[in-house]
């Protein structure tokens, strides 16, 4: 496929507000990736799905305090004190309700970064943003005439979130389906308004609304179409849900659900939500769980993707005993505390609070610790010390991105008539490929990748990354 021009690239972003007050970094070709590396992602979404089986599986027998195990015996009681920590009661009740019971979020999206020894997987999202992004640049990256070597080519990633959706509604002809974004997702309120724009204009009832605009009807959902009351079917949440109480209209969301007249995706279960779910996959008392839960192959696949991953609980030990930990000064940790005097090379570790938390999401709670002064690890380690009895912090082994090149267009045009140069440039890749459940299958239909110049330590969305679909190459 020939390369795309700086012009039309951005002349194409500029005419859609879903790109307004954004900017990044452009390239001439999508991310490249071998059919190898598109099995493997095919691979990493089972395995995703299987691992969000298994996670609700122990969560809910460990809170009814039932045998973990086929032929001996495993209480894990504290699994579920773990993963219900600052939690309301009402929420902690319903996300056990068994009318929630095999209910999982319909969007699963792993952060991937490549390193020297593959991908690693360092966080496991189910309320993603980046959809209508990477389901729009897929589109420009086709072309008019739709390459189908670009992942998600034909709007796939459009047409699979809407069929993830109505599954949860089986039967349903056309089910009307809401958007709800909150105030404090406001920042990813156009993509998901350009979804639905997209979806209506394939025939399908599917609106974008903030939560004010839902209003009940007996036991359903409504809102305003001209003058005219329309009954909701299916929520889409785009809210954590930590922003419940900011959400006026949660009351009626609850009553509508449990009611039977509203399906809700992702459920509203927090403990699909917690970052620390990949610090139970490694605990040492749960790997018997895990190897009878999961697929061989995923099994070996998950540990050879997620890194050393612990929780930070300050709990009180008892004499001689230490933590499950990394060392520090080729000692096992009897405090988290002793973190804070691990030496810089000792500090390739990384902390983030789990989740249920304003600061959980888009990077605002990491600390990596071979990239901050002592001061900034001490604070970080204390701070996931005195919070732990809310809000729990991983610590995490760091796997460092390996260097990379792709072409970039190089600075902006010089001079009228004049046209940037794509250059290789060298830099790290945050791969996010995006999952849609049905039929108790994750399809693979889209994955965005975020191209950091190398000096960038931890990789997220910014202005001087590139953000590209991504292209199968031929078989060699």
């Amino acid at each position: 496929m020939p390369d795309l021009t700086y012009e039309h690239i951005r002349a194409t972003l500029a005419a859609q507000p879903l790109f307004e007050d954004k900017t990044w970094q452009l390239s001439p070709e999508a991310w490249p990736l071998t059919p190898d590396q598109l099995t493997q992602l095919q691979a990493i979404g089972t395995a995703c799905l299987e691992f969000h089986q298994a996670l609700e599986t122990l969560y809910l027998r460990s809170a009814a305090g039932k045998n973990l195990l086929r032929n001996k015996p495993l209480l894990a009681p504290w699994v579920a004190d773990y993963l219900d920590r600052g939690k309301p009661p009402a929420l902690v009740a319903h996300a056990r309700d068994p009318k929630n019971r095999g209910v999982f979020p319909t969007v699963l999206r792993p952060d991937l970064l490549l390193t020297d020894e593959g991908y690693v997987l360092t966080e496991l999202d189910s309320v993603p943003g980046g959809i209508g992004l990477t389901a729009f640049l897929n589109r420009l990256y086709a072309g008019s005439a739709g390459d189908p070597a670009v992942l998600g080519a034909g709007d796939k990633m459009i047409r699979n979130f809407h069929a993830s959706l109505t599954a949860l509604r089986p039967g349903q002809a056309n089910p009307l389906i809401a958007l709800v974004v909150s105030d404090e997702a406001a920042t990813y309120r156009p993509e998901m308004e350009w979804l639905a724009h997209e979806l209506q204009l394939l025939g399908k009832r599917v609106f974008c609304l903030r939560p004010e605009d839902l209003f009940p009807l007996e036991n359903s959902l409504y809102f305003d179409v001209e003058g005219n009351p329309e009954k909701i079917d299916i929520i889409y949440r785009f809210f954590e849900l930590f922003d419940l109480p900011n959400i006026r209209t949660q009351k009626f969301i609850f009553e509508s659900w449990a009611a039977g007249e509203v399906a809700i995706a992702p459920p509203m279960r927090p403990f699909q939500e917690e970052k620390l779910g990949l610090a139970l996959f490694h605990h040492h008392r749960l790997q018997d769980y895990w190897a009878e839960s999961l697929n061989a192959t995923s099994l070996k696949l998950l540990r050879g993707l997620i890194p050393a991953s612990w929780i930070i609980d300050p709990a009180p030990l008892p004499p001689g005993a230490t933590l499950d930990g990394p060392r520090v000064g080729g000692r096992a940790l009897t405090d988290w505390r002793d973190l804070a005097t691990a030496s810089q090379k000792e500090r390739d570790l990384i902390i983030k609070i789990s989740g249920y938390h304003e600061t959980a999401w888009g990077a605002r709670s990491v600390v990596l610790g071979s990239d901050c002064s002592k001061e900034e690890w001490l604070h970080g380690v204390s701070q996931a010390v005195e919070l732990a009895p809310t809000n729990l912090h991983l610590l995490q082994a760091y796997r460092k991105p390996r260097r990379i090149e792709h072409r970039l267009y190089e600075g902006a045009p010089a001079a009228e008539g004049s046209s940037p140069v794509a250059v290789a440039k060298a830099g790290r890749l945050r791969l996010c490929p995006y999952y849609f459940v049905m039929g108790g299958k994750a399809e693979l239909s889209g994955a965005l990748a975020t191209f950091c110049p190398p000096d960038k330590k931890i990789i997220h969305g910014m202005s001087d990354a590139a953000l590209l679909p991504c292209r199968v190459m031929a078989a060699s």
